[in-house]
C-alpha cells in the first residue's frame, strides 16, 4: 500500500529541501538543483575529486551538468497545480498525509489506503489507482477509528451482542454466532429515530426560545417597574424635602420675626432711657452751675425752678426671647422624623417582593427539609387531625371537637394551629391543600395572640405573622393586616415554604419537579418562627 503512494519528495532537492529548480542529474543517478550541486562542488576544485552529497560516489574529472528535461517538466506541472496559501492546514484541520514540510488541508480520506489527501495528492491518487475501487469520503481525523485494528479492515458491521462496530473478519472470529447487522442497515433504522430526537430537540429549542423571550420581556418589565418606582420615590421624597424646607423656612422666619419685634421694643426703650439720661445730665449741669453762682438773688430765683424736679420713675424691665426651647423643639422634631423615616423605610423594605420566573430544582431545597410536628394544644376546636395514607391531614370539623381548655389554644373563629418546633437557620417544608374556600400557609412568632375574635389573632393580620392565602388558582400575601394580591398563579396544590431566618428571607413556591416562585419577602425576624395553618370551611391541609 505504501508503494502505491506518489510522494512529492521525489521532486525535492536533497540540498535545499525544496522543489527542484533547473534540475540536473549527475552520473550516479541522483538529481539536484543546478545551483545547489554547483555550490557543493566548487570547494572541491582543489582536490579535483567530486562526490555525490547522498551516496558519496566520487567523480573525476568534474562531470558536465546537463538539464534533466523530464524532471523539469514534472516540477513545472507540480508548480502549476500548487494550492494557494489559504489551503494550508491550521489547528483543527485534517492534514494531508503525503505533503512534506508545511502540510495542506486534506479534502478526502481513502478508507483503503487509510490516508487523507489534499487536492494535489488526491489527483495523483486517482491517477495512480485509475480503474480500481478505492472508497473515498470527506476528510476525517477519525479515519483510524473506522478501521479494525486487529484485521486492518473497515468497520462495516455492528454487533448487537457486544454493542460495538466490527469488521467482516470479526464476524468469523471472536464475534462468531453473535447477533450482527450491517452498519449501513442499522444506520437506516436509527435514522428515523434520530429524526424523532431532532424534532424533540427542535421543540425544546422552540420552548426555550419562547421562555427566553418571556424572560427578556420580564426583565424589561422589571426594569420599567423599577424605574417607575424610582421616579415615584424621587417625586415623593422631593415633595418631602420641600415640605421640610418649608418648615425650616417657617421656623427661621418665626425666629427672625420674634427677634425683630423684640429688638424694636428694645430700641424704643433704649431711646427713652438715652433721652432720660441726657435730661438728667443737663439738670446736673444746671445744678452745678447754680452751686457756684455769687449772686444771691439769682441763686434763689433759679433754685425755686430747679428744685421742682420730676418724680423719679422706676427702671423699666425688659425680657428677651430664650431660643433654647426652639432648639430643643427642633431637635425633638429631627429625632422624631429620623425615627419615623427608619420605621417607614423598614416597612417599605418589608413590602419589597422578589419575583423569579426561573424554576429551581426541588432537590436544591430538600437538603433543608423540615419535618412538621403539630402542637395540639394550639389547635382550634373546629379543626381535626387525621391520618390518610400515612399523611397527617388537618380538616375543618363541625361540630367542635372536645379538646380540653388550654391557654395556648386558638379560640372562637381562629381556625388555626401552630407547629411545636420552631424553624431556625435554613428550613424547607411542603404542604398540600384542597378546598374551595382555601387555606392560609403561614409562619408566626409564638407570641401571637390566641384569644378573642379580633384580627390580632389571625395569621397575617398582625406584625407577628406572615401568611400566603391560597384559593382556587389565585393567591395573596398578608402581613401586618396588609393584603397583597399576587400576579403569580397558584398552579399546584402543593406549596413549598423556605425560610432563611438569619438572612430574613421567606419564600413560597409552587411544587413540581422544579419549584416556581410564588412570592418572597425580605425582612428581619426578631423571634423564632413557627409554621402555622388556617383552614377554612370545607378545606384541608396535608403535611
Amino acid at each position: 500500500m505504501a508503494e502505491a503512494r506518489i510522494f512529492q519528495d521525489e521532486f525535492i532537492c536533497p540540498v535545499c529541501l525544496d522543489l527542484l529548480k533547473d534540475p540536473v542529474t549527475i552520473p550516479c543517478g541522483h538529481s539536484y538543483c543546478k545551483s545547489c550541486i554547483t555550490g557543493y562542488w566548487n570547494p572541491q576544485d582543489q582536490m579535483r575529486v567530486y562526490s555525490c552529497p547522498q551516496c558519496r560516489q566520487t567523480f573525476s574529472p568534474r562531470p558536465v551538468l546537463g538539464k534533466n528535461t523530464i524532471l523539469a517538466e514534472m516540477v513545472e506541472k507540480l508548480n502549476k497545480t500548487k494550492l494557494p496559501a489559504d489551503c494550508y492546514a491550521e489547528a483543527g484541520d485534517v492534514q494531508c498525509a503525503v505533503c512534506t514540510g508545511r502540510k495542506y488541508k486534506a479534502v478526502k480520506s481513502c478508507v483503503v489506503c487509510l490516508n487523507s489527501y489534499c487536492q494535489n495528492h488526491l489527483v495523483q491518487h486517482e491517477n495512480f489507482f485509475k480503474g480500481k475501487r478505492h472508497n473515498l469520503m470527506d476528510a476525517t481525523g477519525r479515519l483510524q477509528k473506522m478501521i479494525c485494528h486487529k484485521h486492518d479492515k473497515l468497520l462495516e458491521v455492528f454487533c448487537n451482542t457486544d454493542k460495538k462496530c466490527i469488521c467482516v473478519l470479526c464476524t468469523m472470529d471472536e464475534h462468531k454466532n453473535h447477533d450482527t447487522i450491517s452498519a449501513a442497515t442499522l444506520r437506516t433504522e436509527k435514522q428515523s429515530y434520530l429524526k424523532d430526537m431532532q424534532r424533540k430537540v427542535q421543540h425544546r429549542i422552540q420552548d426555550r426560545e419562547k421562555y427566553l423571550q418571556k424572560l427578556r420581556d420580564a426583565v424589561k418589565s422589571h426594569e420599567r417597574s423599577a424605574q417607575a418606582a424610582v421616579n415615584n420615590s424621587e417625586k415623593i421624597f422631593t415633595e418631602l424635602i420641600r415640605s421640610i424646607e418649608r418648615s425650616r423656612s417657617e421656623v427661621t422666619q418665626l425666629i427672625r420675626d420674634q427677634t425683630k419685634a423684640t429688638v424694636s421694643r428694645a430700641e424704643g426703650l433704649l431711646k427713652q432711657l438715652q433721652e432720660e439720661v441726657a435730661d438728667l445730665r443737663r439738670r446736673d449741669t444746671e445744678l452745678e452751675n447754680l452751686t457756684h453762682t455769687q449772686d444771691h438773688t439769682l441763686f434763689l430765683q433759679s433754685f425755686h425752678s430747679l428744685s421742682a424736679s420730676p418724680e423719679p420713675t422706676a427702671v423699666p424691665t425688659f425680657t428677651f426671647l430664650a431660643f433654647d426651647g426652639i432648639r430643643e423643639s427642633v431637635c425633638q422634631l429631627r429625632d422624631k422624623l429620623e425615627n419615623f423615616c427608619k420605621e417607614e423605610i423598614k416597612k417599605i423594605s418589608d413590602r419589597v417582593t422578589f419575583t423569579n420566573i426561573l424554576p429551581r430544582p426541588r432537590n436544591d431545597f430538600l437538603q433543608y427539609s423540615h419535618q412538621l410536628s403539630l402542637d395540639l394544644n394550639t389547635m382550634n376546636k373546629y379543626l381535626c387531625l387525621s391520618e390518610e395514607h400515612r399523611q397527617r391531614m388537618i380538616t375543618y370539623a363541625f361540630p367542635e371537637q372536645p379538646y380540653p381548655e388550654h391557654p395556648d389554644r386558638f379560640d372562637e373563629e381562629n381556625y388555626q394551629v401552630l407547629c411545636r418546633d420552631s424553624v431556625c437557620g435554613r428550613c424547607y417544608w411542603e404542604v398540600e391543600w384542597s378546598g374551595s374556600y382555601g387555606v392560609y400557609v403561614s409562619v408566626s412568632y409564638k407570641s401571637i395572640s390566641r384569644k378573642g375574635g379580633d384580627k390580632k389573632c389571625l395569621f397575617g393580620h398582625n406584625d407577628h405573622s406572615w401568611s400566603l392565602y391560597c384559593i382556587d388558582s389565585s393567591c395573596s400575601f398578608i402581613h401586618n393586616n396588609t393584603q397583597t394580591h399576587l400576579p403569580v398563579v397558584c398552579r399546584s396544590s402543593r406549596i413549598g415554604v423556605y425560610v432563611d431566618h438569619r438572612a430574613g428571607t421567606l419564600s413560597f413556591y409552587n411544587v413540581s419537579d422544579k419549584l416556581g416562585l410564588i412570592h418572597t419577602v425580605q425582612t428581619t425576624f426578631t423571634q423564632p418562627l413557627y409554621p402555622g395553618f388556617y383552614v377554612c370551611y370545607g378545606s384541608s391541609v396535608k403535611l
